[in-house]
């Protein structure tokens, strides 16, 4: 009888020609040494504390009430300070390893590139969420594809319901306008500019109407100079170039005839 070999810590297992290697081995193939990695309830519990500490880090900064964050970059060669309540400005300077963590500053920074303003509600909402979620995983061991499901249908519901209660008042300019005035002091009650958000929540509005429409706000040009008062900002009826004018050439002339140009010029 010829003797058999045991190898109780290393099983392969062949299916239609294919072998298929212990979970150990795949993972020693592929992660560097020293990596940790985490499996069924801690890696879910990691994901749902990652997400709610960034929740719970900008929440504080939410509406006219909120406070300030004071932030120190940890650069070699910039250790600088700065003082915002900006939940975009929050999230991008906070450095993370947590994967949920990342997706949640991912949401925010879309939200912001698209709509501008939101990026803290959103990040707070996903956060109270997640936190909502996180007990009936735990607790009622609910499967999180079934609360995943559960909230597209919310989703559906409360999308009709808006839909339902919204008010068409585009006909009317006068009405249409002072309900654009009302979201735009409501938008700059949480910015730095909540001392004087009368007077830009109309210099807003203004350049909105002009786009007759439009809902592309790449057809405003904001110009920023240094110096000056918040009051010196002013809408311009027609167009500005950014360019300084040459030594030796005029500087105001009327009826002037104007080239537009598909190239650059500059030289």
């Amino acid at each position: 009888r010829r003797p058999t070999a045991c190898y109780p810590h290393r099983t392969t297992t062949q299916h239609r020609g294919r072998t298929t290697l212990p979970r150990t081995t795949m993972e020693a193939a592929f992660l560097e040494s020293g990596t940790n990695v985490d499996k069924g309830e801690n890696a879910r519990l990691s994901s749902f504390v990652g997400a709610i500490s960034i929740a719970d880090l900008v929440k504080t900064t939410l509406g006219p009430k909120g406070m300030d964050k004071i932030l120190q970059h940890v650069g070699e060669h910039n250790q600088s300070v700065s003082v915002t309540n900006d939940g975009a400005t929050i999230l991008r300077s906070v450095h993370l390893d947590n994967a949920a963590a990342k997706v949640l500053v991912d949401i925010a920074k879309v939200q912001d590139d698209e709509v501008g303003d939101g990026t803290t509600s959103v990040a707070v909402l996903c956060g109270e969420m997640l936190r909502e979620a996180e007990q009936l995983v735990t607790q009622q061991h609910i499967h999180p594809q079934t609360i995943a499901a559960g909230w597209r249908l919310a989703r559906t519901y409360a999308r009709e319901a808006l839909e339902a209660a919204a008010i068409d008042v585009s006909s009317d300019e006068a009405k249409f306008r002072d309900v654009l005035l009302k979201i735009a002091r409501t938008t700059l009650s949480s910015k730095l500019l909540t001392h004087e958000k009368d007077y830009f929540a109309n210099l807003a509005v203004d350049a909105v109407l002009r786009l007759r429409g439009s809902t592309n706000l790449e057809h405003i040009q904001v110009l920023k100079k240094a110096g000056g008062q918040l009051r010196d900002s002013y809408l311009e009826e027609g167009f500005l170039l950014d360019k300084r004018i040459g030594v030796g050439q005029p500087h105001r002339i009327e009826n002037a005839k104007i080239l537009i140009a598909n190239t650059s010029m500059d030289t």
